[in-house]
């Protein structure tokens, strides 16, 4: 990962007063550090619920937005409501350009994504990429629910990273936690999460791209399960 010599001092900094500081702590103090160029992405699913009531309850100036891709499940949108409700806080919508959508659908079908890892991708570029690149735009920290166990990819990964791709700084605060400790947190504060969770499903994306999982099988085999485990990424979260 090439880090340019300006921004690392930064990226030195903001590690130096996050490490072994918890969730909410770090995000205290990013918000002073970074006011006003911070936001955090949610797709609704358990991490990002327990990041989501830190924002939400601690009064923390931190924009959240979702990606709207369109083939969400009816239990993400519930979930989404049922936020909106517990919390009254606004959550700002980035969808697919329209044009774009037009294309792909007139192009590939509406389930295009199931003949090749290219067809997918550009499904994943359309619905998610291209609007999450409107959505960082001139932010300076991108705030996600990532966590280390999550994938073989994602544990070659930091906490905090260096995003070459968008310009900015990465900052996972689950990032060594377990998925036992995000479901107690859920547990403990009540949070609202996708009952999904609750039927084996334990990273939900879009509905044609997610399934359940068995017991046993990886954390990430519900999620493009006609492919090869090597290539589940959608393109929002690409190692440097």
């Amino acid at each position: 990962m090439h880090i340019s010599a300006s921004i690392l001092p930064e990226l030195k900094e903001a590690y130096a007063h996050i490490q072994d500081q918890g969730p909410l702590a770090s995000l205290a103090w990013i918000t002073e550090k970074f006011p006003g160029l911070i936001t955090f992405s949610t797709s609704f699913g358990i991490e990002d619920q327990v990041i989501a009531h830190l924002i939400f309850s601690q009064q923390l100036p931190i924009e959240v937005f979702t990606l709207d891709t369109g083939r969400q499940f009816t239990e993400t949108y519930s979930t989404w409501t049922r936020t909106l409700e517990r919390y009254g806080k606004p959550i700002s919508v980035y969808a697919p350009e329209a044009e774009l959508l037009e294309h792909l659908l007139s192009s590939q079908g509406p389930n295009g994504f199931y003949e090749s890892v290219e067809k997918r991708k550009q499904c994943c570029q359309v619905r998610k990429v291209e609007p999450l690149e409107r959505a960082l735009a001139g932010k300076k920290l991108w705030i996600t629910g990532i966590r280390a166990e999550q994938s073989a990819n994602r544990q070659h990964m930091s906490a905090l990273e260096w995003d070459e791709k968008h310009q900015l700084l990465k900052f996972h605060p689950l990032f060594d936690w377990s998925f036992e400790q995000v479901k107690s947190f859920v547990k403990e504060h009540k949070v609202p999460y996708n009952v999904l969770h609750d039927k084996g499903f334990v990273s939900i994306g879009c509905a044609p791209c997610t399934r359940a999982i068995a017991p046993g099988e990886d954390f990430r085999a519900g999620r493009w399960w006609w492919e090869d485990a090597s290539k589940k990424e959608c393109g929002l979260h690409q190692a440097n």
